[in-house]
């Protein structure tokens, strides 16, 4: 057990670029206001989205599932993403569309066992004999490249560290010196290098370096004491990451040239229960914890009974995420029978998901969500663009009216205008049509179509 190494990994939380304005469910002091963290209207769905926060975190939820259902353009991934930040700020959110099952070059089951495990995280505390300080000096070494004589690569560095109370200058190899060019590192960063892994980590800017109007990286203080410590770090990782490490060092994965790991193979149970022993042990010993993360799951009609009966198994594993399954289908055949459900979803599963609806979305609504759409994108629209484009996403779709704000702002641009006009607005709605419009077209020339 003790020999079990973990690799670094890449991001803990992903999600939806459409989304990053959703910060949270838009609660303040038990309630759930009209315009707030990103959101505006479905107040009810919000309310029972909290209420499901609120049943998680008094650990009231083992062995359910949630299934948000509405209309498409109603907001169910934001609902998802919000109730993943309103738990804590680094819960693990996975999001993936039923569909993707069936394109993945592995088995149906072994895909979703990833993604369950994929949303679990695991904070690792432990002792790491480290060179921590400010840098005051860094000068990396270059020789050819030994295939292209064009082409220069690092062969080491020397870097001098200072804390307030000590200064060492340290002579490092090429992979130490690759990683502080590849971070940008200069004179001021305060850093720490890991002595065993010689992996590199930027602490943040120092007093002593320029400092900035506009920073990428957090003020920090000097550290106290020698340069080289024994220092606690808290790594986080998921529980596939400890899987496949678990995997590689038993040769059942391998790394491939250029660094591409062989992930298409099934990761053997044994391992994964191996895994999970070692991390019991960690967390009975106080050296790490658990962070339950959202499997969110769009799309759902298109799984099938086979994944339907995997996943209604896996909400009663004691190391499962929250899973979150969204459809905009009403009566829908179950994939992979001739029974027809609602959903499209089999009503033993259904019997274990709390079901949270979205309606569609109103003016008042659509007015403010389209403000905050123009907003992000850094679009300024007059009155009457704003009001033409409520009526587009009231009378049409709101993801309509929103596809026309970039158009619309390029056309006002050429025009010399700061602002977007209505007819900008009328302009770009003239050249991109909108769903019924397609429909009304392909219905006037259906003769003309191929069949």
């Amino acid at each position: 057990m003790s020999s079990i190494k973990i690799e670094e990994v890449k991001s803990k939380f992903e999600r939806f670029a459409a989304h990053t304005h959703i910060k949270g469910l838009g609660v303040r002091d038990g309630k759930v206001e009209f315009a707030a963290d990103g959101f505006v209207g479905q107040v009810e769905a919000r309310e029972a989205a909290y209420m499901v926060v609120k049943m998680i975190k008094a650990g009231k939820f083992a062995g359910k599932g949630i299934l948000i259902v509405g209309p498409p353009g109603t907001g169910k991934t934001a609902l998802a993403i919000g109730i993943a930040r309103e738990l804590s700020e680094d819960t693990p959110f996975v999001a993936l569309s039923g569909g993707e099952i069936y394109s993945a070059e592995m088995k149906k089951t072994e895909f979703l066992m990833r993604a369950l495990r994929r949303a679990i995280g695991v904070r690792i505390r432990e002792w790491r004999k480290v060179y921590e300080g400010e840098v005051k000096g860094i000068d990396i070494r270059y020789d050819r490249h030994p295939y292209n004589p064009y082409v220069q690569v690092p062969r080491g560095a020397t870097v001098r560290l200072r804390t307030r109370d000590d200064e060492k200058t340290l002579r490092v190899p090429a992979e130490i010196a690759a990683q502080l060019i590849e971070l940008g590192v200069e004179e001021g960063d305060v850093i720490m290098i890991d002595e065993e892994t010689g992996r590199v980590t930027v602490v943040g800017r120092g007093e002593s370096g320029e400092q900035y109007d506009i920073g990428l990286r957090r003020r920090v203080e000097v550290p106290k004491g020698p340069v080289y410590k024994e220092k606690e770090i808290t790594r986080f990782f998921t529980l596939h990451d400890v899987d496949l490490s678990l995997a590689r060092q038993r040769g059942l994965l391998t790394a491939a040239i250029f660094g591409f790991v062989e992930e298409t193979r099934e990761i053997p149970d044994e391992v994964r229960r191996e895994a999970d022993q070692f991390l019991r042990k960690l967390i009975d010993e106080g050296k790490a914890e658990l962070v339950p993360g959202i499997l969110f799951i769009d799309d759902a009609h298109l799984l099938d009974i086979e994944s339907f009966a995997f996943l209604s198994r896996a909400m009663e594993n004691e190391l499962a995420p929250i899973i979150i399954l969204a459809t905009n289908r009403g009566i829908a055949k179950i994939r992979g029978t001739d029974i027809e459900s609602p959903h499209g979803i089999p009503q033993d599963m259904l019997d274990r998901l709390i079901i949270i609806r979205t309606r569609p979305y109103g003016e008042r609504e659509v007015r403010e969500i389209i403000k905050i759409k123009a907003a992000e994108e850094g679009i300024r629209l007059a009155d009457d663009a704003l009001e033409a484009l409520t009526k587009i996403g009231v009378e049409e779709s709101l993801r309509y009216a929103i596809q026309l704000l970039v158009p619309a702002q390029l056309r006002a641009k050429d025009l010399g205008r700061d602002a977007v006009a209505r007819e900008d607005v009328e302009y770009a709605k003239s050249l991109f049509v909108s769903l019924k419009e397609s429909v009304q077209y392909v219905k006037e020339y259906e003769n003309l179509f191929l069949k």
